[in-house]
């Protein structure tokens, strides 16, 4: 394989690992979003993307990936940055927002954010291929950047109708539908239940799996950084961000997750760029013990901790000391150390 064909697969592999991790994403907003138009366009752009992700993956069939194993390991790296990114934004995706309406919108926002990513990807695998006189890569993407140039399109056209629908339901009090009837409720249920299952089944495989999570660091932070670029004062985790002093923010910072650290580092460079603030939130940004750690309640990582190992205690141990301090998840890394 010469020079610019590991190039183009180097490429391909990026947008193979993000069109599997943005399955995952379209299955959850669907799971929690009303019967409608939005909806409609939600489903049709995941059997969309299912699609790309087989054509891109046939594409890398086609230019002999197998040959290479250097390539080979590249691109399962890229599927499980992508997957851990898609697990780590799907709790999210279910709670977060005011009620329904809210969170529904939010997920439109970072629809946007992901399309218009999916779109510089293709972009430039098409002008890649184009250079390296590569025909048949370069019609693949020009052809997915046509769907998700549509897909942007349409998403844009729902924001107006689903900000309405907020207005109406968290200004008005007149609510149009209640989320826990669109299925996400069932998904969260069944998603614990097979988290809660897997955890039953060996203390040796939640040990293995613990260990994979600590080789992709810098997920979370990698995704804040992206959604600060984006946001808006309204989509920071601190209220009313700019109305707070120095003080104030940063007495609140050590209670934010890594994704809201890196959103919040983000925001503040783009507006007013405070050096206090920027460096208190230099000395709390670091790898979460596992990704998803910071979306998880006390009692849920105290039952990681009853199956994981001395060297994930301490991790827990010392990333709580500096963020969250929670008295029961503490005693329970010094209860595992001592019986280590």
């Amino acid at each position: 394989m010469n020079a610019a064909q590991k190039k183009v697969v180097q490429y391909l592999n990026e947008a193979h690992a993000s069109e599997q991790a943005l399955v995952r994403v379209l299955q959850a907003q669907i799971a929690m979003t009303p019967r409608g138009s939005y909806r409609t366009g939600l489903e049709k752009h995941l059997d969309e993307t299912q699609a790309h992700a087989e054509r891109v993956g046939r594409r890398l069939q086609q230019l002999d990936q197998g040959s290479n194993p250097l390539s080979i390991v590249v691109g399962v790296a890229e599927t499980v940055v992508g997957q851990v990114v898609a697990l780590g934004k799907t709790p999210l995706n279910l709670i977060r927002g005011s009620g329904g309406e809210e969170k529904v919108l939010k997920n439109a926002k970072d629809a946007c954010a992901s399309e218009a990513l999916e779109i510089a990807t293709y972009t430039a695998i098409e002008r890649l291929a184009r250079d390296v006189g590569d025909d048949d890569t370069a019609a693949l993407a020009a052809s997915i950047l046509a769907d998700e140039q549509k897909m942007l399109e349409r998403v844009l056209r729902e924001i107006p109708k689903l900000t309405d629908a907020v207005v109406r339901a968290d200004v008005k009090g007149d609510h149009s539908y209640d989320p826990t009837t669109t299925g996400a409720a069932d998904a969260v249920r069944k998603a614990t239940k097979r988290t809660e299952t897997a955890a039953r089944k060996t203390t040796t495989k939640a040990k293995r799996s613990a260990r994979q999570a600590r080789k992709v660091p810098g997920v979370a932070q990698a995704e804040g950084q992206i959604k600060g670029a984006l946001a808006s004062e309204g989509d920071l985790a601190i209220a009313r961000y700019d109305q707070l002093t120095v003080e104030e923010i940063t007495a609140k910072l050590s209670e934010l997750s890594q994704i809201e650290l890196a959103k919040t580092d983000a925001y503040e460079r783009k507006n007013q760029d405070r050096s206090t603030v920027l460096s208190r939130i230099t000395s709390l940004r670091g790898d979460e013990p596992w990704a998803g750690y910071d979306e998880l309640t006390a009692a849920d990582v105290q039952t990681a901790l009853a199956a994981g190992d001395d060297e994930l205690a301490k991790k827990v141990r010392s990333y709580e000391r500096t963020h969250k301090d929670r008295a029961g998840v503490l005693k329970t890394t010094e209860r595992e150390l001592a019986n280590a």
